[in-house]
């Protein structure tokens, strides 16, 4: 049987590592794991292989899946590049030891450093901030400035968000424990709770639609979700459009708060890769200004490299201070963050 299931992955190696020449003429391709679901993406990666004559063999799944995906196939995997969402997500995979450290002066110059792995494992795609929204018609402009408003007692029985089990709540809790301490954190996690308008459900979509509806008046979202229903029609849009978006904690930078909540998309090169050096040349092109802008042009994130244009959507939002936290120490302590929710009752 183990030599049967050898037999069958290498074959399947062998299928996605050497596949023919295609319509380029060249046998060169890259073979693609992501859990990034987005027709833009697509587009960018046909106009890599036309600009490269590299083929772009896509594999999609959830991160999870993918990552137990490349523990089956061990080290006979034709991954070349792990695509995903999140400093958790990037976390599970540097556990796993699936992805392999990358020297390139390119990727270095285009990622802030606390976008990238210190030793060069993974780099962030995209750019996601996670803030509050407030209802326009109950929640005057200035009353909510901080995530630790979230957790006074005015906000009782207001506050709309995911459950703990959302990686982007995981993030923004161990974010906050890098920031202002364990225990501080979990305070204000137990503030937070007691101020929840419902039991945790749904999407971020779900968070603002449930603010039209009367169901809370603030919100923690991630900005693209909204930027997107603005961008729509219908039901929908009018929820967006009910909402004000709100940058958290703007004010001094010598504050422990000082600056929004950031996370992550991002990439890495799987350390089995038979296609090194074209997952490496892949990487680079995602990065390169015109890619970074056709990157975000459908999904309304923001890009990594600095000085590429933005939606005017996401210009109307604003200006914002990101909050100087490097996204590898995010990603270290989601396992304090997800104990953290437990303990204070965070569903």
């Amino acid at each position: 049987m183990i030599a049967i299931v050898s037999a069958i992955l290498t074959l399947m190696a062998s299928v996605l590592a050497s596949p023919a020449a295609d319509a380029t003429g060249s046998d060169e391709v890259v073979n693609v794991y992501s859990s990034r679901h987005y027709d833009s993406d697509d587009a960018l990666y046909e106009r890599f292989t036309a600009e490269t004559g590299i083929r772009v063999n896509l594999i999609e799944g959830g991160s999870d899946q993918l990552l137990a995906r490349l523990d089956r196939e061990g080290e006979l995997s034709p991954a070349d590049v792990f695509i995903t969402v999140d400093a958790a997500r990037l976390e599970r995979a540097l556990q796993a030891g699936v992805l392999a450290s990358v020297q390139s002066d390119e990727l270095e110059r285009r990622v802030p450093e606390n976008l990238r792995d210190p030793e060069g494992r993974w780099f962030a795609l995209t750019k996601r901030v996670r803030l509050i929204v407030a209802s326009k018609e109950r929640v005057p402009a200035g009353a909510i400035t901080s995530y630790a408003d979230l957790a006074d007692e005015r906000w009782r029985g207001r506050v709309l968000i995911r459950s703990s089990s959302s990686v982007y709540n995981q993030s923004l809790i161990a974010s906050l424990i890098e920031r202002i301490g364990a225990e501080t954190t979990t305070a204000w996690c137990e503030g937070v709770v007691a101020n929840f308008a419902r039991t945790p459900q749904g999407g971020d979509r779900d968070q603002v639609r449930a603010i039209a509806a009367g169901e809370g008046d603030v919100a923690v979202v991630n900005h693209y979700y909204v930027a997107q229903m603005l961008a729509g029609d219908g039901a929908d849009r009018r929820a967006a459009e009910s909402v004000r978006v709100i940058f958290p904690d703007q004010g001094s930078s010598e504050t422990p708060l000082g600056g929004a909540h950031v996370n992550i998309s991002g990439a890495g090169v799987i350390k089995t890769a038979p296609n090194r050096e074209n997952a490496i040349r892949f990487i680079e092109f995602l990065l390169r200004d015109e890619s970074q802008k056709a990157l975000v042009s459908g999904t309304l994130e923001y890009p990594v490299a600095e000085n590429v244009e933005i939606h005017e959507i996401l210009r109307g939002f604003g200006a914002f201070r990101p909050a100087d936290v490097p996204v590898s120490a995010m990603a270290e302590r989601n396992r304090e963050a997800v104990q953290t929710m437990d303990r204070a009752g965070w569903r």
